[in-house]
């Protein structure tokens, strides 16, 4: 599993190393997303991006209190599932952020008009990452197609509000989705693992 995440966060790295070299056409094009902003926008835009911790809260707890309530073995399991994504999410976004420490694109690029002023390295987008980390986890756990068409519809409305408002560069949002969807996968692994071990353990012996 720590080899697993190793690889991935390596590999992250290396391709955001090779796209903020390509730094012409990636300001090119968050230029022309920040740009558009206006009014009611900016209120549609940071309601998605301030809707990422809440959600992130709120799924596992309800996946909690249904599985405990109902005695639903399969929404507990979930609930965990959920929160290790998240867990492992937040551990790679932050190692990567600090690691790579790439300044804000407001603070190289003046004319960037941001939503608010951060202190915190921009990549990769932690927004993103929670927010894919999230779709993903209930694309697994709930594989229909009314789940994973909002799910993933929300948290790519998520990413692109994070560069709307100002707060990131187009690769900070990409490798954000990468590591949350890579988070969800991870914890989902993990999951199985324990659940394929706990059952061999009471398994009743012949």
């Amino acid at each position: 599993m720590i080899t697993k995440i190793c690889k991935i966060a390596c590999s992250i790295v290396f391709i955001s190393t090779i796209s903020m070299n390509a730094n012409s056409q990636e300001i090119a094009l968050l230029r022309s997303i920040n740009g558009a902003r206006n009014k009611t926008g900016d209120v549609f835009m940071s309601g998605l991006t301030n809707s990422v911790y809440l959600v992130s809260g709120f799924v596992p707890i309800g996946q909690l209190i249904y599985g405990y309530k109902q005695h639903d073995k399969k929404s507990i399991a979930n609930a965990w599932q959920t929160i290790g994504g998240i867990g492992t999410n937040a551990v790679i976004t932050l190692a990567l952020k600090y690691s790579v420490n790439r300044t804000r694109p407001y603070i190289t690029y003046p004319d960037i008009n941001p939503y608010q002023h951060l202190n915190d390295p921009s990549f990769p987008s932690g927004h993103t990452s929670y927010a894919f980390c999230l779709a993903t986890t209930l694309s697994i756990e709930y594989s229909k197609w009314y789940v994973i068409v909002p799910s993933y519809a929300w948290s790519a409305s998520v990413g692109y509000s994070r560069m709307y408002l100002g707060m990131h560069y187009p690769s900070d949002v990409l490798a954000g989705a990468i590591v949350g969807a890579a988070s969800a996968w991870l914890s989902y692994k993990g999951t199985q693992f324990l659940l394929h071990k706990r059952n061999k353990r009471v398994q009743p012996a012949d």
